[in-house]
């Protein structure tokens, strides 16, 4: 993964662009939500680059825990705060996503590389593959109009940084439903190439607008999605 293909980087500041954030986001990650789109009217950078941005910038460590706590746009001029237990990326006076990590590994940038392309990868894989069962489970479904489905917080916890053909394996998720809200837990196991674990991790996401499942509405939703994935060309 090129990440300097997805940034722009001057003056001590880094900028997305709506069309480099959408071509991350479905290039990279796979991820086809709407709120990526370089159209969309409430356009968001995905957390999965704004992570890998982190991580190329402060390596890795044994433990690492990443919160967003604010959507960036293409507007966002990012500035790196970091230290050797904390870091965040923020516009101003505005933070956008904190991290705590400790435990620094002598990792190679072809590791690091390796594990946030695998990471992002797992990550835009969510929908449908993972949320669908869970709404069914639950009997819920987000609106099929504004299907909102955040990036929350996601831990990281390895035990070795010496990894060939790294890759990220599913273990559980979960979803808390409460009235017309979701916190969606992924959890996942972080394996070398002979499928040995050498870490473990968890994404967190937040849904919103829940309503009563419905088989049409869902079907309309995948069949949506996946004619716009068909249709995408990379440039």
């Amino acid at each position: 993964m090129q990440l300097d293909d997805y940034l722009d980087t001057s003056d001590g500041a880094t900028r997305i662009s709506r069309e480099q954030a959408s071509r991350f986001a479905k290039s990279v990650a796979g991820d086809f939500n709407p709120i990526h789109d370089v159209d969309a009217r409430r356009f968001c950078v995905p957390g999965d680059l704004l992570f890998s941005l982190l991580l190329s910038r402060i390596g890795l460590s044994q433990e690492i825990s990443v919160e967003f706590t604010g959507m960036v746009d293409e507007t966002a001029a990012l500035q790196l705060e970091h230290n050797d237990a904390d870091s965040r990326l923020y516009d101003g006076d505005k933070t956008f996503l904190t991290a705590s990590h400790s435990g620094p590994l002598a990792a190679s940038a072809e590791m690091i590389d390796a594990l946030t392309t695998a990471y992002v990868s797992y990550s835009g894989q969510t929908f449908p593959h993972i949320l669908v069962p869970l709404w069914r489970e639950h009997g819920v479904m987000v609106n099929p109009a504004r299907p909102m489905v955040m990036y929350r917080s996601m831990q990281l916890s390895l035990t070795r940084a010496d990894v060939q053909g790294i890759a990220l394996r599913e273990r559980e998720a979960s979803l808390n439903v409460d009235g017309k809200k979701g916190a969606v837990t992924l959890t996942f196991d972080v394996v070398d190439g002979s499928g040995n674990a050498v870490g473990q991790g968890q994404k967190h996401m937040l849904l919103s607008g829940l309503r009563a499942w419905d088989d049409d509405a869902v079907a309309g939703i995948i069949n949506d999605y996946d004619a716009v994935k068909s249709a995408w060309q990379p440039a």
